[in-house]
């Protein structure tokens, strides 16, 4: 079996979806409807742009901006230049961005202007690289800022034709995007992936997500990741969408899109769902038109699950598992899973993929018992950008990616997260996983989302500490939480501290922040 998709690069997939939908609705976004052959005529324009101010092939351009037309312009623009897209993180402050900006050596960057109360551009004053030459201001430029229309009029000058070659200049193998990690180890370290290896990924993905041209696709998942990237907006251009890009969630304003616009799929965290089940208007909302969805990011409980199917009425729920490094995807559920698979599993690896368990010595572990998550296949990184040794030591010389993640496979393949190596904690000589206790604990009927971490304690050496959010009327103090732990799992998984708050802190992408809540100061009692 080939482990090419039949169509091997971008440029090649958006083109023949142009030649199967002309017509077809490519990007609603509120007043602006955009066909398939207009946004093949506004990403030529950028790649002729692009091609007018010396953007070579392998160059880097970054896209600062939130979900939006222009972003998929944009990068589409980029990836039929033979450049590669560097997303960047909305949430990001300039000293942040100039660190990306730099270690990327992106020479053009595209930035929004005015978001979340800030005008982008103005953020990065004193840490801009001497490697970007210039920023463009996608909507509402300032006075002096080099406006997007004006660059895409230099474009004029470079006649269609050079475009249309460039882009079929592209390979399977060439760079498309070059994604940074988070950094919760250390510096971010720039993914590089590329044309081929994400298109086959997302072939999976859409074939398990039974994917169609009459589907209407809400992107509530920042494009700056892999969810909103690859598994949002790319996915859907391939198989000839409508993409409906979201800048900023609002529960509310989702539920009415979705019964005015007949919205069909709709993937997001835990965390999406939740506020939107919660919202007074979901009752009185006709979501019958979803169809398709897929969840993950943090600790699921079965009942969410069995609520995506009962009362969003979703046909297909879906959990996935993967990281930057493995093209967003490494393992799916099936369709036909039940919700206690889906929620308590992350599924079987994509065709072509290997997963394995290996010990602290890389031996390879029997089924069931726990130890770090290795992916192996096509969709494995192309490496660290500019970063051989963060490489080598990332992927081993038999090509096995080593995750960071622990976790255990059962007889039929399915993978089970348990939580990252760092985020161990060791209780009385027992190891504690801080997702397999909030994996348990998401089942008390009194709890909406539950964040656990460990924590310093003397006689203990450490003990686990409980954030938790309970169900809108819900009552839970903390002797009976910690009776019912204690009637659920082992006593040295049980939290000893725990707190009960009104919301957790999560980053864009739906997940729980934990650096934040180990600022958190620990109670003197204890």
């Amino acid at each position: 079996m080939s482990l090419l998709p039949s169509i091997p690069t971008i440029p090649r997939a958006f083109a023949q979806s142009v030649a199967r939908y002309p017509n077809h609705c490519a990007i609603d976004a509120g007043a602006l409807r955009t066909s398939y052959a207009e946004l093949d005529r506004m990403a030529l324009a950028v790649t002729r742009a692009l091609m007018a101010y010396g953007i070579e092939p392998g160059d880097r351009v970054a896209i600062w901006a939130p979900n939006a037309r222009e972003w998929i312009v944009a990068a589409l623009g980029i990836l039929c230049a033979g450049a590669v897209v560097v997303p960047v993180n909305t949430r990001m402050k300039g000293l942040e961005v100039g660190y990306i900006l730099e270690k990327s050596g992106a020479r053009l960057m595209l930035s929004t202007g005015e978001f979340l109360n800030s005008y982008y551009p103005d953020l990065l004053v004193g840490h801009l690289p001497g490697s970007l030459e210039k920023t463009l201001v996608i909507h509402h430029p300032k006075a002096g800022d080099t406006a997007w229309q004006d660059f895409l009029a230099q474009g004029e000058r470079v006649p269609e034709s050079a475009a249309r070659a460039r882009a079929l200049a592209v390979t399977p193998d060439t760079v498309s995007d070059v994604i940074f990690t988070s950094g919760t180890t250390g510096h971010p370290k720039g993914v590089k992936c590329g044309h081929g290896q994400n298109l086959r990924t997302m072939e999976d993905w859409s074939q398990a997500m039974a994917l169609v041209p009459e589907d209407k696709y809400l992107l509530i998942n920042p494009f700056f990741h892999s969810f909103g990237y690859k598994a949002g907006w790319m996915v859907g251009m391939m198989n000839g969408l409508t993409l409906m890009p979201v800048e900023v969630f609002d529960a509310g304003e989702v539920l009415r899109t979705v019964e005015r616009e007949k919205v069909t799929v709709l993937p997001g965290p835990p965390t999406m769902y939740y506020s939107m089940l919660a919202h007074p208007d979901y009752a009185t909302t006709d979501l019958s038109s979803l169809r398709a969805a897929i969840t993950g990011s943090t600790s699921t409980p079965p009942s969410l699950i069995e609520s995506m199917r009962r009362d969003f009425g979703f046909d297909i729920v879906l959990t996935g598992y993967g990281m930057t490094e493995c093209c967003g995807t490494a393992t799916l559920s099936a369709p036909d899973d039940d919700a206690q698979t889906v929620a308590t599993t992350a599924g079987r690896a994509l065709s072509n993929v290997e997963i394995k368990i290996v010990d602290a010595a890389g031996n390879a572990l029997p089924l069931g018992q726990p130890g770090e998550v290795l992916v192996r296949g096509y969709n494995v990184m192309l490496g660290y950008l500019n970063d051989d040794e963060a490489t080598h030591q990332a992927i081993d010389d038999q090509g096995w990616l080593h995750s960071g993640d622990i976790g255990t496979l059962d007889e039929h393949g399915y993978l089970r997260i348990s939580d990252r190596l760092k985020d161990v904690y060791i209780v009385g000589g027992f190891n504690c996983y801080p997702a397999e206790v909030e994996r348990l604990a998401s089942r008390h009927p009194a709890i909406s989302q539950i964040a656990v971490i460990g924590v310093p304690n003397e006689r203990l050496g450490e003990m686990g500490r409980a954030f938790i959010v309970t169900k809108p009327g819900a009552h839970l103090d903390a002797p009976e939480f910690t009776a019912w732990c204690r009637a659920n799992m082992a006593n040295y998984k049980v939290p000893q501290l725990i707190d009960f708050v009104e919301r957790l802190p999560l980053n864009a992408s739906g997940k729980v922040v934990k650096n934040e809540l180990r600022k958190i100061p620990v109670p003197q009692a204890h």
